[in-house]
């Protein structure tokens, strides 16, 4: 009897050491992973910390120029790049902070609402400039919603990344329709806009909504035919990447 209850008690320790090992391994993965997953977050809060500061600095830097370009001559306009690589760029920059913290975030929500503005003032500048210097700008203003209720704007938005590819000097604003700027929802409201998206403005002329190809969408724009295309150094069209052509 005493032998066996000996090997009961061996045995009782042994479980009991091997439960105790199974809950140290299980903790250390657990504890590791959350240790990877925290110095990922905080990498990825750090990088659009940078983003957010250096977006700012520029944004700062083009209203300035918005200032310098609107007391130019028209020669001296005309030798000078007006924004669209600035605003561009700022594009680019903002839709990867949207994706790494969502479009619902605070902070991505506030650098939208600064290059919306950033937009309608070069929108406004531009219309300013070919009056004064007898230009024909071709504008395009694409109104989206990335709010779930708008199945065709991330395809609409494809279709202009490419013709703005294409057409260097095609000017293409976009915005959020649902961003809460009273600046936007006036520009809105002066477009007649009814709420349909994805929705574009072509040359002030009235609204087209609903998802277009881009043999569509150039049909509606006869004014490509003023742009230069972009070339490359052999003077053929460069190949522009993009996810999917709808033709």
């Amino acid at each position: 009897m005493g032998h066996r209850h000996v090997q009961r008690e061996r045995m009782a320790n042994l479980n009991w050491q091997k439960y105790l090992l199974a809950l140290i391994i299980t903790a250390a993965i657990f504890g590791t992973a959350f240790y990877f997953a925290a110095r990922i977050d905080s990498q990825r809060i750090a990088d659009i910390r940078a983003t957010e500061k250096s977006i700012s600095i520029d944004i700062l830097s083009s209203e300035t120029q918005f200032e310098l370009l609107g007391n130019l001559d028209c020669p001296t306009i005309s030798q000078n790049p007006v924004l669209q690589t600035e605003l561009n760029s700022l594009a680019s920059r903002l839709s990867v902070s949207e994706q790494n913290l969502g479009s619902d975030n605070a902070e991505v929500v506030y650098l939208k609402k600064q290059y919306s503005l950033l937009e309608i003032k070069d929108y406004l500048l531009m219309q300013q400039i070919a009056q004064k210097c007898h230009l024909k700008p071709v504008f395009v203003l694409y109104f989206y919603s990335n709010a779930g209720d708008c199945a065709d704007c991330a395809r609409a938005g494809d279709v202009l990344t490419y013709m703005r590819g294409q057409y260097p000097g095609l000017r293409v604003y976009s915005f959020d329709y649902n961003l809460d700027l009273s600046a936007l929802k006036t520009l809105a409201s002066l477009r007649t806009l009814n709420g349909n998206l994805p929705a574009f403005i072509i040359n002030n002329r009235a609204p087209v909504y609903g998802f277009k190809t881009l043999d569509q969408l150039e049909a509606l724009i006869p004014e490509l035919k003023t742009l230069a295309t972009s070339t490359d150094s052999t003077g053929s069209p460069q190949a522009v990447a993009t996810p999917i052509l709808y033709r």
